[in-house]
């Protein structure tokens, strides 16, 4: 069983107990925190997908750390301009694990 949710603008197929990177949530570390934005749950037999969001759906997950992401350089250079530009990015991220996928109503 697994899952697709959107967090953050991204979508993310889940499973249970998947360690996972999202982008930052402000959420103090071994908080458990749910995911209500669900878009379809894959089961063995069926697939439940939302209009656009499932709403009798959950995701219960906990907070494992709270990093950044390693250094992306940017260059940019013209050719025989002497144009040369250095820059760099980090992004922040929260890693989960999911604990349960949850679903209310009956699954056929």
């Amino acid at each position: 069983m697994y899952a697709v949710i959107k967090t953050g603008g991204k979508q993310y197929k889940v499973t249970n107990n998947e360690k996972l990177k999202i982008e930052k949530i402000s959420v103090n570390v071994g908080e458990k925190i749910i995911l209500n934005q669900i878009l379809a749950i894959y089961t063995d037999k069926n697939i439940i997908l939302g209009k656009p969001l499932i709403s009798d759906a959950t995701i219960l997950a906990i907070v494992l750390a709270q990093n950044r992401f390693k250094k992306i350089k940017i260059f940019k250079m013209k050719r025989r301009k002497h144009y040369r530009k250095n820059k760099g990015h980090r992004q922040n991220y929260t890693e989960i694990k999911i604990i349960s996928i949850n679903y209310d109503k009956k699954i056929n």
